[in-house]
């Protein structure tokens, strides 16, 4: 082993954090650098604990993207906000920082990276390289804060966490809870788009158990008699009921009403507004 790479290991092997140049530095060691996987068809979590200092998470929710959270333990340490940096790491002489962008303070102290920073993290992190937030005024005082997330040990656990985003599902449970599905005047058949839709909450609801019920509301607008309107909302809702249920759906989950023009979800002054009451609702409760 050459005396350079023996420095260094015994620099990176000392402590948790160090002082130098009037900045702390926190970050995982050489022999405690771990990334842990949550994997489910829901959502795939990368973490990473940083030692006295808080954790470090990849997170890829279903029918989203990529974001990354710095979840400190005291909620001091960013109300200035942070710079974000790709830094070499200490095998990695001769390649220069560079900068991903600003970061501000969430409202629970954490930093909440968006989507394409985020990306870039591991794509610095897939180089060897150590995404590493700046914040001056540490404690009060006149040191800047860094806090350095690990390459150590990261392609084996991204290799498991790329097999756990191909496998998660197309749609989270906030974007299928409330579904409004629209319908020309006077019809009651589905549209592609509408079918289309009904296999996203269909899908979900066969992969979370913890749905347990489905009310679907058919609606008409004002034009034409208030009976006829009644029964076009039935027959709109009756449609929904039953694709869903050829779907897959069990219909002792399904609650289907209907309500004519009486519940309209804005004046039925315009165009426009009366082609939105002319609808079909579906809400999904869990347990």
């Amino acid at each position: 082993m050459s005396r350079r790479k023996q420095q260094w290991l015994c620099a990176l092997m000392g402590s948790v954090f160090s002082y130098a140049a009037q900045a702390v530095t926190f970050s995982s060691q050489l022999d405690n650098t771990n990334w842990q996987l949550e994997a489910s068809k829901f959502s795939c979590r990368l973490t990473q604990d940083i030692p006295t200092f808080g954790r470090a998470i990849f997170e890829h929710e279903a029918g989203e993207t990529v974001r990354f959270l710095l979840k400190p333990i005291e909620k001091i340490h960013f109300a200035k906000g942070a710079e974000l940096y790709a830094e070499a790491a200490p095998w990695q002489p001769g390649i220069s920082p560079w900068r991903i962008g600003s970061i501000k303070q969430g409202d629970a102290g954490d930093l909440d990276v968006r989507t394409d920073y985020a990306q870039n993290m591991l794509a610095a992190l897939s180089k060897g390289m150590m995404p590493t937030f700046t914040s001056p005024g540490w404690y009060g005082t006149d040191e800047t804060l860094r806090v350095a997330v690990s390459a150590v040990n990261f392609h084996a656990a991204y290799s498991d966490y790329v097999n756990c985003t191909s496998g998660l599902l197309p749609v989270n449970f906030r974007q299928v809870a409330r579904t409004a599905l629209l319908f020309p005047p006077a019809q009651t058949s589905l549209s592609d788009a509408s079918q289309e839709r009904l296999r996203l909450i269909a899908l979900y609801v066969q992969n979370d158990n913890s749905v347990k019920s489905l009310y679907i509301d058919g609606h008409s607008d004002n034009l034409g008699r208030r009976l006829l309107n009644r029964d076009l909302s039935k027959q709109r809702a009756d449609e929904v009921t039953a694709f869903l249920v050829k779907l897959g759906v069990s219909p002792e989950m399904i609650t289907t009403r209907y309500h004519g023009e009486r519940y309209p979800v804005v004046e039925n002054n315009s165009a426009e507004n009366r082609a939105r009451n002319r609808r079909v609702t579906i809400r999904l409760e869990r347990e």
